[in-house]
């Protein structure tokens, strides 16, 4: 026999035996997760009030524990903060933020925290920005990792650089300047 019949042979064989593709729990029919190529600037206010009748942060849970009563270490705050194009509370609202922050820092003031930063207004309407950090509040400028998104900033990453603008001490309250570069 001609050694190209016998290899031809083998070929088909080999492809008859071949195993066919698995259909188990994934699928080549899932949505198109386009390739980074996109890098975004924004730039926002967003608004932290636990003071008043209308709150956008509530506290959800405290610890229960004898440390001085001062200390905020282990509280858990829920949030729906919106978010504007300028530093006054008047000022156009763009979208909000909604997550949980948990301080974390027993002897230095520090958040962990999870956000969503949806959009509801202009190119970005609809889209949204997933922030999980370690946020040391006692800085002034500090930097936060983005760890997702959705919409238009499906698979983002990069970082916000965070300036307080306004903080109340006493209740709370704040206002933070976001520097967001997100690639996309």
């Amino acid at each position: 026999m001609d050694k190209s019949l016998i290899l031809a042979w083998i070929l088909v064989l080999g492809r008859a035996m071949a195993v066919p593709p698995c259909r188990g729990y994934y699928s080549n029919d899932e949505p198109h997760v386009p390739a980074p190529k996109n890098v975004t600037n924004l730039r926002f206010f967003f608004h932290d009030t636990l003071s008043g009748k209308n709150p956008s942060a509530l506290i959800v849970a405290r610890p229960n524990t004898t440390i001085a009563s001062n200390s905020t270490f282990g509280t858990v705050v829920a949030i729906d903060d919106p978010l504007t194009v300028g530093p006054e509370k008047t000022s156009e609202v763009i979208g909000s933020a909604q997550g949980l922050w948990v301080s974390t820092g027993r002897d230095v003031p520090c958040l962990t925290i999870y956000m969503d930063f949806g959009f509801t207004k202009g190119e970005f309407n609809g889209s949204s920005i997933s922030v999980f950090s370690r946020n040391l509040i006692i800085e002034t400028e500090r930097e936060l990792a983005v760890v997702g998104g959705r919409g238009k900033f499906r698979m983002a990453q990069g970082f916000a650089h965070l300036k307080t603008y306004f903080l109340n001490p006493m209740n709370g309250d704040a206002i933070v300047e976001y520097k967001m570069t997100v690639i996309h």
